[in-house]
């Protein structure tokens, strides 16, 4: 691999930041608020589900003994 100077290697960063495309504040705060969205329905769903599943339990066990 060729070595390039450290004033090359600035040059070629500058260049692939300015292609970024950098999100608005608005698209910012919309994806943040489904991200929390999606995680408390997630952990809704996971605390319903496990509840299910220890009072299932609860049940056999307590028919077993």
């Amino acid at each position: 691999m060729a070595m390039t100077n450290p004033f090359q290697f600035i040059q070629q960063v500058r260049a692939e930041v300015s292609k970024v495309v950098w999100p608005t504040r608005r698209e910012v705060m919309l994806t943040t608020l489904m991200v929390m969205a999606m995680a408390t329905l997630t952990a809704i769903f996971f605390s319903l589900v496990d509840l299910l599943i220890r009072s299932g339990l609860n049940v056999v066990l307590n028919l077993a003994g």
